[in-house]
């Protein structure tokens, strides 16, 4: 049973209003451009202001990006599919995720625009620090930027390169299964640890399926 509207790289418009248009499209590598940058801001914030040793920023980053990965868990399970009947929900939710279903493989909705990750990334930024303070808080948000970044850029390669070998073919599997054969399971696309954690992990995930459905 077909999933999709379309499987072609094209666009499709999602609002009326120019301006919320042109801001919920973005080339895929303006992460990178925007946040490799902070990424370097924080180290040297981290290691020159607060004397974060290497390896205490290591440990620290580590669990960032752990953070990183069951966050992108839980939404992608329980926001991006979540099922409500009201209607500016509905809509909210097909804005977010649910085009990108329809159109899996537009490329210029692959990876999270700056007017969601911006706001989001500071909003982490002060969690971390009224959590855990200023000092862990620098070598937090860079592990969680780095594990949204991993995420965003796998995404789009999940889409549109080949990844035929080993651990990133089993991601591009997964993601790609998750897509074509079932919506309910396989939600983490950088990591499918926590979808074996909660029982949402494919069987046969290392298995070719169909991954490169025509139109």
């Amino acid at each position: 049973m077909r999933k999709y509207v379309s499987n072609k790289d094209e666009p499709v418009r999602l609002f009326d209003n120019d301006l919320l248009e042109a801001l919920s499209r973005v080339h895929p590598v303006t992460p990178l451009v925007l946040y490799l940058p902070v990424g370097m801001l924080l180290i040297w914030l981290s290691t020159t202001r607060f004397d974060t040793s290497a390896a205490t920023f290591v440990i620290y980053a580590v669990g960032g990006a752990a953070i990183w990965t069951l966050t992108e868990y839980v939404l992608h399970r329980h926001l991006f599919h979540l099922d409500s009947e009201n209607p500016r929900l509905k809509r909210l939710i097909y804005v977010i995720h649910g085009i990108h279903h329809d159109y899996p493989n537009d490329s210029r909705r692959l990876v999270m625009p700056p007017s969601i990750s911006l706001p989001v990334g500071v909003a982490v930024f002060l969690l971390f620090w009224l959590i855990a303070g200023m000092a862990p808080a620098l070598p937090l948000l860079f592990g969680f930027g780095f594990g949204y970044l991993c995420y965003d850029m796998g995404h789009y390669a999940t889409h549109h390169l080949p990844m035929r070998k080993g651990f990133l073919k089993v991601l591009r599997d997964n993601h790609l299964r998750h897509h074509y054969e079932t919506s309910e399971r396989a939600y983490g696309v950088s990591s499918p640890l926590w979808d074996w954690v909660f029982g949402t992990l494919l069987p046969g995930k290392g298995q070719r399926s169909r991954t490169s459905p025509s139109d």
